[in-house]
């Protein structure tokens, strides 16, 4: 096995979907899989083409979105390192209903339809896993839904500064954008201006203080309790 095979089946091992192949299913799996890099701005795959397989991330960002014919552009989702998207579409036999564009230099596999096909038939727990993936991207878009149609803009961009936090919510704390406003803006359902007025207001109200990507939350209970 080269090194870039076996590159890819250390990868493969750290997948929590096929945490229960044995070492012979995962060479099997590491024969169908190829890793991709991307330089920022690059594209993955258009509107349109054909889905072959899913992909995992593992390292860097990308986002999925559409654009319409005047230009302009909705990001649907942004993924991460240990995140896979593009199953769903695999199974329709569809092309991808977005397109894909690298937010930062990353790196990641492209995991064979056909391999994940056998496997299906071959383990019910596998295709459980596979499935309950799947649900859970379902379950996040609902809630995305819920968000867009019952929030105001400013309950948008407090949740989704609160999500980015890891304390546990009583005191300040210091956050990193993980891609740009614009990008940001436009997964809240917002445009980039409204995005800046919201975090002006809060900033007035003393509850952020803003340094480019770098964000302080002075008191996140006081902003989960601020309704604008």
């Amino acid at each position: 096995m080269n090194q870039t095979a076996a590159d890819i089946l250390t990868q493969l091992r750290q997948i929590s979907l096929f945490g229960e192949l044995s070492e012979s299913e995962l060479e099997r799996v590491a024969r169908y899989t190829r890793e991709r890099r991307l330089s920022k701005g690059e594209l993955l795959f258009q509107r349109g083409d054909v889905a072959h397989g899913f992909y995992f991330v593992t390292d860097g960002q990308l986002k999925l979105g559409f654009s319409s014919a005047q230009g302009n552009e909705k990001v649907v989702e942004i993924v991460g390192p240990q995140q896979s998207f593009g199953e769903a579409v695999m199974f329709m036999n569809r092309p991808y209903p977005v397109f894909a564009e690298a937010l930062t230099d990353m790196s990641l596999l492209h995991i064979g339809q056909n391999v994940v096909s056998d496997l299906i038939d071959q383990d019910p727990q596998f295709a459980r896993k596979l499935l309950a993936g799947m649900a859970v991207r379902l379950h996040n878009m609902v809630r995305d839904v819920e968000t867009y149609s019952l929030r105001s803009s400013t309950q948008r961009v407090i949740g989704y500064l609160l999500q980015q936090t890891e304390e546990d919510g009583t005191k300040a704390c210091d956050i990193s954008l993980p891609t740009s406003k614009q990008v940001i803006a436009s997964r809240l359902n917002l445009t980039p201006e409204t995005l800046s007025r919201i975090f002006h207001d809060l900033a007035d109200n003393g509850l952020i203080t803003v340094h480019g990507k770098r964000i302080t939350l002075h008191n996140p209970q006081a902003l989960s309790r601020y309704s604008g």
